[in-house]
């Protein structure tokens, strides 16, 4: 299949703080899944988007930082090679990191839009992390920082903080339950968010 005949153009979004000792080759074969998927056959040669305003994949050596603001023309099968990349990462990274995927419908017309038609966009927010804990952290963040944006249209942010301490609470206990799993050796991915319609994401602007 065509790249130029795809039904999604794929915007992956993030950035992960690695470990110190994380070297260049180690994050190419990390992300071998997404540079082979847009038909490249080296990190390098894969790294830029498709859009030439956007940074593309990109490797701070000095901050031990990997910065991702890229798109690839691709189709539902790219979900495969999300878990793939994930699982890599996992073991790259020093902290938690959330990383977010936009399944962006090309050959919907906006003008459908306006006479009710819904387009096939989807929102994926996926985690990465050196151990559950850290996945879980950011997930936790993620959340209160959701939660307490929309609250404060209503109370005063001092008014919040027990509804933080119940979110909190939920996490705990999630993270108990997990300890106590036969799931403790595979961190959880987790990936949610997804949907359609309520109109189309904006794409990230630089």
């Amino acid at each position: 299949m065509s790249s130029y005949n795809a039904p999604f153009e794929i915007h992956v979004h993030g950035q992960v703080v690695l470990r110190s000792d994380v070297l260049f080759e180690q994050l190419q074969e990390a992300l071998k899944p997404l540079w082979r998927y847009a038909g490249a056959r080296s990190l390098a040669d894969g790294a830029a988007s498709v859009y030439e305003e956007e940074p593309g994949i990109k490797f701070d050596p000095k901050e031990h930082l990997l910065q991702m603001c890229w798109t690839v023309r691709g189709d539902e099968d790219f979900r495969q090679v999300l878990d793939e990349m994930c699982m890599n990462l996992n073991e790259l990274s020093e902290h938690g990191a959330a990383i977010e995927v936009t399944f962006y419908d090309a050959e919907f017309d906006e003008e459908e839009e306006d006479r009710g038609a819904e387009s096939r966009d989807d929102f994926l927010m996926l985690f990465v992390g050196p151990n559950p804990a850290a996945i879980m952290q950011v997930q936790r963040d993620l959340l209160v920082q959701d939660v307490v944006n929309m609250m404060e249209r209503h109370f005063d942010g001092s008014e919040l903080g027990g509804v933080v301490a119940e979110i909190d609470k939920l996490f705990s206990q999630r993270f108990d339950d997990l300890v106590n799993s036969l799931e403790i050796g595979r961190p959880p991915r987790g990936s949610g968010g997804s949907g359609h319609g309520g109109g189309r994401r904006p794409r990230h602007l630089h």
